[in-house]
């Protein structure tokens, strides 16, 4: 079955006129809008209506640069041998610096705001843009002068930007010795699923000798990334990168510090199903690092492509017809390019496009189960985008800690009804399935977020050598995994195959993971409680994440995100499925 994404609502080819249109017309509005911008006096009477043309045009624009880099990274994901697309999308990155300048021309208008309240209501059209507004002004203390920011976008080309293309390049061609033939470290890391238990070790020994060949220079892209981040944060005049990160993130310290206060308590629980495992495999001292993913249980799971969308269908349109439907126009439409082929990158993502109203998602599709609560997870994100489509654009855009709500809020309805169906063994596994999902966004997580922790704070004196990083991420290893793990075979180079530690943009890329799981597991529980008054809510949450903070999307709840009660309810759920497992 050869069934592949279509674009052409995008555009019919590289060639078209509709392409070459809008590319004149991306290049050419970026001097427009920097021109209109600095025309923009805020001491002047016309001020707020010049402004309020700028963000409507502001839209406009963001949704066509949106079709165009849509349609080029799109491309290139599932043929990375289109040059065309490929050559598109660095085009179109030569030109982002420019933009950057002038979202901080925006920003730099409005500190000189005196009052925000009375500017927006001297325009009909700006409360819709309220939020951001808000934002903007409060991020005004944290902005350079003109001179510096451009200066600033212009370096990080040959600066985190290059770092991180060299420790992609670093990655992609590492490869590893493996019964004889040089492995890829993507084929390496997948022999973590397989049943054998000899080819999961020698795959993981020869992971980790991969790694030496090239730590030394993957540190020295760490080191510079991080380096350059501390540096921005500093000169931003926040008082650390978490800081830095939280503020971007629309998440407040307590919130942070009561899911984290939650998370250590319920760490013990985790490490009691890590144990079991260990038991069920033959272990005495321990899981090994190289068995977390082993499979447990005799029963395989297989799915034909048409049985998972069917499955995945009923499952929505149990919860909502409008989800139901949602994911049948998906289906039908050919938003999916759903299969392996030669020249397509590894993984699952959806891409909302906002510009067309639509979304795409891409799979990897063999047949097995987590294949199918893949596909859910991912339409998830696309019905998030769906409930999202027709605001603006400026308040279509979520932060990450909520990018995942509707994503494992779909894939838990999938979960739960694929569960109540099984027999008594394919439960097992399922189960299973579902505990270490759990442990890697929860404990691997921590374990992540402490290391990412240590790392800002002593590279702030020096960089770390490979030496000092391999023990910084063993030490926080074995502090959220505790003695659940055989401490002969933890994981010393996991700084080296996350790619998260090197987006300069996106630092500590991993308690929002924790954060989505669980604030999708409490709404689940929510909705359980009372599905006909949560469906509602549900979607109106999901409008929210645009332009509120994160305590003020889980108020639409009545949930108060600095307590951590809410997060301990989520975990306790999780430690149901724990104790269930452990009793098998």
């Amino acid at each position: 079955m050869d069934k592949r994404w279509n674009l052409d609502v995008l555009y019919t080819s590289f060639d078209s006129a509709e392409l070459a249109s809008d590319l004149e017309a991306f290049i050419s509005g970026i001097d427009e809008a920097m021109t209109l911008i600095d025309s923009i006096k805020v001491s002047n009477e016309d001020a707020p209506q010049k402004l309020l043309e700028f963000l409507r045009k502001s839209d406009d624009f963001a949704d066509m640069v949106s079709n165009i880099y849509s349609y080029a990274a799109l491309t290139y994901q599932v043929d990375t041998n289109n040059m065309k697309a490929a050559k598109l999308v660095e085009k179109i990155e030569g030109h982002l610096s420019k933009v950057s300048l002038i979202e901080s021309k925006v920003i730099a208008l409005l500190k000189d705001v005196d009052d925000l309240d009375g500017f927006i209501k001297k325009a009909d059209g700006l409360e819709d843009y309220r939020y951001h507004l808000v934002s903007n002004k409060k991020a005004a203390s944290h902005l350079l002068s003109s001179e510096e920011e451009l200066l600033l976008a212009e370096m990080k080309t040959t600066g985190s930007q290059a770092w991180v293309k060299l420790q992609d390049s670093i990655v992609s061609t590492l490869t590893g010795e493996f019964e004889g033939v040089e492995q890829t470290l993507t084929v390496l890391r997948s022999k973590a699923y397989e049943a054998d238990a000899s080819v999961r070790k020698a795959a993981f020994e020869a992971e980790l000798k991969a790694y030496e060949k090239k730590d030394k220079e993957s540190a020295a892209c760490l080191n510079a990334i991080k380096g350059e981040v501390i540096t921005v944060a500093k000169k931003r005049g926040y008082t650390s990168p978490i800081a830095m990160t939280l503020e971007t993130s629309r998440m407040d310290n307590e919130t942070l510090d009561a899911m984290i206060s939650a998370i250590e308590e319920y760490l013990p629980s985790f490490r009691k199903y890590i144990s079991k495992k260990a038991e069920l495999l033959g272990h005495k001292n321990g899981l090994p690092w190289y068995d977390l993913f082993a499979p447990v249980g005799d029963v395989e799971m297989r799915y034909e492509y048409d049985e998972a969308r069917d499955f995945v269908i009923k499952q929505f349109t149990s919860f909502s017809d409008q989800l139901g439907d949602f994911a049948t126009h998906a289906f039908d439409t050919d938003w999916i390019d759903p299969f392996p082929r030669e020249g397509k990158v590894a993984g699952a993502f959806c891409a909302n496009l906002h510009g067309i109203k639509e979304s795409r998602v891409m799979s990897n599709f063999t047949g097995s189960f987590n294949d199918m609560t893949t596909l859910a997870h991912e339409l998830g994100h696309g019905y998030h985008g769906e409930c999202l489509k027709n605001t603006l654009a400026t308040n279509s855009d979520y932060p990450m800690p909520l990018a995942e709500t509707a994503s494992i809020f779909c894939e838990t309805i999938v979960f739960n009804a694929a569960l109540k169906d099984a027999t008594k063994e394919e439960a097992m596994v399922i189960l299973e399935n579902e505990l270490l999902g759990a442990t890697q966004v929860i404990v691997d997580i921590y374990s992540r977020y402490l290391f990412e922790t240590e790392l800002f704070e002593k590279r702030k004196s020096a960089s770390l050598s490979v030496d000092e990083l391999k023990e910084a991420m063993t030490n926080a290893q074995k502090k959220a995994y505790g003695d659940s793990l055989d401490p002969t075979t933890l994981h010393p180079y996991m700084w080296m195959c996350k790619p998260h530690y090197y987006y300069a943009e996106r630092n500590f890329y991993n308690f929002p993971y924790a954060f989505g799981l669980l604030f999708a597991k409490g709404l689940y529980a929510l909705y359980q409680k009372d599905a006909a008054s949560f469906v509602p809510k549900y979607n109106d949450l999901l409008l929210a994440t645009g332009c509120n903070s994160i305590h003020d999307v889980l108020k639409i709840v009545d949930i108060d995100s600095h307590q951590p009660d809410f997060f301990k309810e989520s975990l306790a759920i999780i430690k149901t499925g724990i104790d269930k497992f452990c009793e098998s």
